[in-house]
C-alpha cells in the first residue's frame, strides 16, 4: 500500500471536554479532517487512533476506519504525536499492511482542505524532504517583538531593529498545526515531524486558528462562516 492519513483524536480533552467530537457549525470538527482527507483522493486509507469509543463510532459514520484502538500509553498527556503516529504504523506491519507515505491530520482542524493536502503530497513526491506542513506567516513581524517583567516594564528582545521597516524585515513563519506528510520509513528511524530537511505548505491567515480555548473556538466558527460566505 502508498499512503495513510492517520487522524489523532484521544478523548479527555480538558480545556474544551469532548473537544475532538464537539459540535462546530452543524457537525463533529472531527468529520472535517476525515472528509476532507477522503475528498482529496490521495490516500489509499483513512483511519482514526483513538482510545474513545464514543469518538470511534463517530468517526466510522463519516467514512474514516478504526481498525484498532490507542494504548493507554499513548493516550495521556504526556504522548507525542510522534508517539502514537509510530504505534499506528507499528500496528498495522502487525496487520500485514505497509505504507510509504503517511500524512497525520488532527481532528480539530476544520479550515483543512482537500487541496493543501493534495499540495503536501505532491511536495513530498516530488523532493527529497523528509516532511513537509502547513505554515502561516505570523500576523506582526517578530523582530519587533517586546518583553515583560514582572513589574510591567517592556523593552525591545532585538534592539537593533527598534527602528527597521516592517517591510524591510525577514519573513517569519510558524506551523499551522493541521497536517504532517512523512516518508514512513525515514519517519520511524527519526521520529521527528520537522527535521532539517522539511518544507513548508503556505497557507492564508484565514485558513488558520488554532483552537484551544472556547473563546479559540467561537473565533473559528466565526472565521469558518466569513469564509463560507465568499463561496
Amino acid at each position: 500500500m502508498s499512503d495513510i492519513c492517520i487522524i489523532l483524536a484521544r478523548g479527555g480533552s480538558k480545556r474544551i471536554p469532548g473537544k475532538n467530537i464537539k459540535d462546530f457549525s452543524g457537525k463533529p470538527i472531527i468529520a472535517y479532517s476525515i472528509e476532507a482527507a477522503l475528498s482529496s483522493g490521495v490516500f489509499d486509507e483513512v483511519m482514526v487512533s483513538t482510545d474513545a469509543t464514543e469518538i470511534a463510532r463517530i468517526a466510522e459514520n463519516f467514512g474514516a476506519k478504526v481498525p484498532f484502538f490507542r494504548t493507554d500509553k499513548n493516550a495521556d498527556d504526556h504522548a507525542t504525536t510522534a508517539d502514537a503516529i509510530e504505534e499506528v504504523l507499528l500496528e498495522y506491519c502487525k496487520l500485514g499492511k505497509q505504507f510509504i507515505n503517511a500524512c497525520c491530520l488532527y481532528p480539530t482542524a476544520p479550515f483543512v482542505s482537500p487541496d493543501s493536502l493534495k499540495e503536501g503530497r505532491r511536495i513530498l513526491g516530488e523532493s527529497a524532504a523528509e516532511t513537509v506542513f502547513p505554515i502561516v506567516k505570523f500576523g506582526y513581524p517578530v523582530w519587533r517583538g517586546l518583553s515583560k517583567d514582572r513589574e510591567a516594564a517592556v523593552e525591545m528582545i532585538w534592539k537593533e531593529h527598534l527602528n527597521s521597516r516592517s517591510q524591510d524585515l525577514k519573513e517569519v513563519y510558524h506551523d499551522a498545526g493541521q497536517w504532517y506528510w512523512i516518508d514512513v520509513k525515514r519517519f520511524l528511524k527519526s521520529k521527528k515531524l520537522f527535521t532539517d530537511n522539511s518544507k513548508g505548505v503556505e497557507l492564508s491567515p484565514l485558513e488558520v486558528q488554532d483552537i484551544d480555548t472556547l473563546h479559540d473556538w467561537h473565533l473559528a466558527e466565526l472565521k469558518y462562516g466569513y469564509l463560507q460566505s465568499l463561496k
